[in-house]
């Protein structure tokens, strides 16, 4: 029995000195920077157990930092608060308890509140607040005013959610219209957990609104989302100037953004063409082969997204992939073949196709051309 007591106390400590040996690590994404921004990956809807959130707020900076995000903002609901006998209301607490292990792993942390109200107009997020106990109020519209004196911004939260709309399809209502007339609305939830809106997205585009994809995480966030599957939470790119809350607000003001999911974006063009530029690349845009015999050129991908490219028309001299797709941080082959042995073509090539994960617009996705030189010689008789 002794022997049995020692053991199990060198097992405990072997155990224990295991598990602290363990080093905790950053999943670092890599997307390009565009356009003389940094490209931040960010998160703006969150819950901690100060609303209906499973975790502590440091819990969330924790996760962020392991997942290689650079902002968060914690959106405790303001009129829901269903742990109140337990964990005391207080809308700044979230903030403060957790912004101190922010700053120390370089986590930009944003203060934030979900302000909970039917439809229309529905679940608004106040960010960039500065008193989140000031915005219990009756009138939606005095909570709006009250955020907007704070130098806060407002977006809309899970416009399809179907809780709010029973058949998934958001719907603009006169309220939405009098936040966007009034400058009141900054942004939308294009993507929200694991929902995409197509009506919202091609809103935001019409109508010159911030494209948003958000976790809206509740639970521990390898709860909610199968990471095996698909790889990341929803997030949003933000284009600034720095990594800081200032920097990362005029980014949001001025529609700089794109939303991410389970490898696709959504977006404007202009930002995901950049996106798909910085990060492709010839290893030589040269090629060259004699008769039907198949040349190859190299592409790599720098970047954390796969492409899933479709040729949008066939040639009818040379044959290029139907489809192929460009694996994240990987570089792929491009096999290109004349038709004919009797071919003869010496010029430079533009070869068009869908990117089918880079969706600028609720049925569109974007058209990149891959460029290089071909000389193709007839076969020898």
């Amino acid at each position: 029995m002794k022997h049995k007591k020692f053991y199990l106390i060198i097992l405990f400590v072997l155990s224990s000195c295991f598990c602290f040996s363990q080093a905790q690590y950053r999943n670092k994404i890599f997307v390009p920077d565009i356009l003389g921004y940094k490209t931040l990956k960010c998160d703006f809807h969150m819950h901690t157990v100060f609303s209906d959130g499973d975790v502590w707020p440091t819990f969330r900076v924790r996760e962020a930092w392991r997942e290689g995000l650079d902002a968060i903002a914690l959106t405790d609901h303001l009129e829901y608060q269903p742990k109140k006998n337990y964990v005391p209301t207080n809308h700044d607490h979230a903030f403060n308890i957790a912004k101190d292990l922010a700053n120390e792993l370089g986590i930009t942390l944003i203060k934030g509140a979900e302000i909970t109200r039917s439809m229309p107009p529905g679940h608004l997020n106040a960010i960039f607040i500065n008193d989140g106990n000031s915005l219990i109020l009756d009138n939606w519209k005095d909570v709006i005013n009250e955020v907007k004196k704070q130098g806060g911004i407002i977006n809309w939260n899970h416009p399809g959610w179907r809780s709010q709309q029973s058949d998934g399809i958001p719907k603009w209502y006169d309220e939405h219209s009098f936040l966007h007339d009034n400058k009141m609305l900054t942004g939308i939830e294009v993507v929200n957990g694991i929902e995409f809106y197509p009506l919202a997205l091609d809103w935001c585009l019409d109508k010159n609104i911030t494209i948003l994809s958000n976790s809206d995480v509740h639970d521990p966030v390898n709860f909610e989302y199968d990471f095996d599957k698909s790889g990341r939470r929803a997030m949003t790119f933000v284009f600034a100037k720095e990594n800081s809350s200032d920097a990362i607000k005029d980014a949001l003001l001025n529609q700089r953004t794109v939303a991410y999911f389970n490898n696709k974006l959504y977006g404007r063009e202009k930002f995901l063409s950049e996106i798909f530029n910085k990060s492709v690349f010839f290893k030589s845009n040269f090629v060259k082969t004699t008769g039907r015999e198949t040349a190859m050129l190299q592409i790599e991908n720098k970047s954390d997204i796969t492409f899933q490219l479709e040729l949008i028309n066939e040639d009818d001299k040379v044959g290029y992939p139907l489809h192929i797709d460009l694996m994240a941080g990987k570089t792929v082959l491009f096999n290109i073949r004349a038709k004919k042995d009797d071919i003869k073509i010496n010029k430079n090539v533009i070869v068009n196709y869908r990117v089918k994960n880079l969706i600028v617009g609720s049925d569109k996705t974007l058209i990149v051309p891959l460029e290089f030189n071909l000389d193709i010689n007839p076969a020898k008789k």
